[in-house]
C-alpha cells in the first residue's frame, strides 16, 4: 500500500512516523515544497503548553496532549534527548487552572516570594513542561523516517488528486497550504513574529497571562514573543514589532537587556476553530482516492502533534482495511 504524506513540518513528519509504526505494510513517502529549516514549525518555540480549540471537545484535546507529553517525556529521559532537542523546562504562567494541569509536572500556585519577581501580578502558577527545539527535533524525525525506509521528495503538490495514480492513500498535513490546496475557508493565518536570542543565563520560562508575551529558553537560544495577528499573510519582519517584543520581554526579565545575536523570525500559524483530523474519499470518474486530513493546529501544534498524528495514522489504517476488503490482493 503506497501512502503519500504531503507536508514536512512537525505534523507531517510525526504523522508519517506514526503511519510507519501503525501500518508496517505501508510504503510511506513524504512530499513537500519545504523541509526544515524552512517550515513554519522551525519558527515555533516548541513549548508544550496547549492552545484551546473552541470547537474540539476538551477530552479529545487532553488526550492529544497526554499522548504527546508521554511520548516526548520518554525521549527526554533517553540517550536521544540532546539530538532530538527535547528537554524539560520550568517556569511560571499567570492564568487560571487549565485543563492540562494534571499532565505537566508539579503544577502549583506560585508562592508570595516567587510573585515578588512580578509585582504587577497578584497570583501565578508554576510548573515544569517539555520543549522541542527546532530544527533539531524535525531533523531527528527525518532521521527516524529514513531509517524506517520512508522516501522524502521536494515537490509542490497543487492538487491532491494529481497523486491518485502513484499512491493508494494521501495524507494532507499541509498546514496553511490547505487553504488553497483543499479550499478550506475555515482555515486562516495568525501571524507570529518572534525573536531568537543568545541569553544562556535565562533558564526558566515566563509566560504572561494571555500568552502573548513569553520567554522560552531552549538548549542554545531563547525565544522571545510574540504576536497574534489574525488574518495577516505577511512573512516580512516588522522593526517596530521587534522593538515592542523586546521591550515587553525585558519588562518581565530585565536581564534580557544583555541578550546578544538577535534573530527575527516570522511564521503563519494555520488556525481553525477545531483541528481537522478527518477521513475523506475523493472521487472522479469512478476512481476513488482515500484522503486523511491532519491540519489546522494553530499555535498549539507542538503540544498535540503526536496525539493527532496517532489519530491520523489510525484513519490511514482504516482506509487500508477498506481498500484491502474491496481489493483482497491489494496489500502492499
Amino acid at each position: 500500500m503506497q501512502v503519500a504524506v504531503v507536508g514536512a513540518g512537525v505534523i507531517g513528519l510525526s504523522t508519517a512516523l506514526c503511519i510507519t509504526e501503525t501500518c508496517p505494510s505501508c510504503s510511506v513517502t513524504v512530499l513537500s515544497d519545504q523541509f526544515s529549516p524552512n517550515t513554519t514549525s522551525d519558527v515555533a518555540a516548541g513549548m508544550l503548553i496547549p492552545h484551546i480549540y473552541p470547537d474540539t471537545p476538551i477530552h479529545r484535546q487532553k488526550q492529544w496532549f497526554q499522548e504527546t507529553f508521554t511520548y516526548l517525556f520518554a525521549i527526554s529521559n533517553s540517550a536521544q534527548a540532546s539530538e532530538a532537542g527535547i528537554h524539560l523546562v520550568s517556569g511560571s504562567p499567570k492564568e487560571e487552572l487549565p485543563f492540562w494541569s494534571d499532565i505537566v509536572l508539579g503544577f502549583r500556585p506560585m508562592s508570595e516570594a516567587e510573585l515578588q519577581k512580578f509585582p504587577q501580578h497578584r497570583f501565578g502558577q508554576a510548573f515544569t513542561t517539555l520543549k522541542c527545539d527546532c530544527p533539531p527535533y524535525l531533523l531527528w524525525l527525518e532521521k527516524r523516517l529514513k531509517a524506517a525506509g520512508t522516501q522524502m521528495y521536494t515537490r509542490k503538490v497543487a492538487d491532491l488528486w494529481e497523486l491518485h495514480r502513484e499512491y493508494d492513500i494521501v495524507v494532507n498535513c499541509t498546514g496553511m497550504g490547505a487553504h488553497q490546496l483543499v479550499g478550506d475557508k475555515q482555515l486562516f493565518p495568525v501571524r507570529g513574529q518572534v525573536l531568537k536570542v543568545h541569553a544562556p543565563w535565562v533558564t526558566q520560562f515566563i509566560r504572561d497571562g494571555d500568552g502573548l508575551t513569553y520567554i522560552y529558553p531552549g538548549i542554545h537560544r531563547v525565544t522571545l514573543g510574540g504576536t497574534r495577528e489574525k488574518g495577516s499573510w505577511s512573512l516580512s519582519p516588522d522593526a517596530g514589532t521587534t522593538r515592542d517584543i523586546f521591550d515587553r520581554c525585558c519588562s518581565l526579565e530585565p536581564s534580557l537587556q544583555g541578550a546578544q545575536d538577535i534573530e527575527v523570525k516570522v511564521g503563519l500559524r494555520p488556525s481553525r476553530q477545531c483541528v481537522r483530523v478527518q477521513r475523506e474519499v475523493l472521487s472522479q470518474g469512478g476512481i476513488k482516492l482515500p484522503v486523511v486530513h491532519n491540519y489546522g493546529h494553530g499555535a498549539g501544534g507542538f503540544s498535540v502533534h503526536r496525539g493527532t498524528a496517532k489519530e491520523a495514522a489510525h484513519l490511514v489504517e482504516e482506509s487500508q482495511l477498506i481498500i484491502s476488503s474491496i481489493c483482497p490482493g491489494h496489500l502492499s
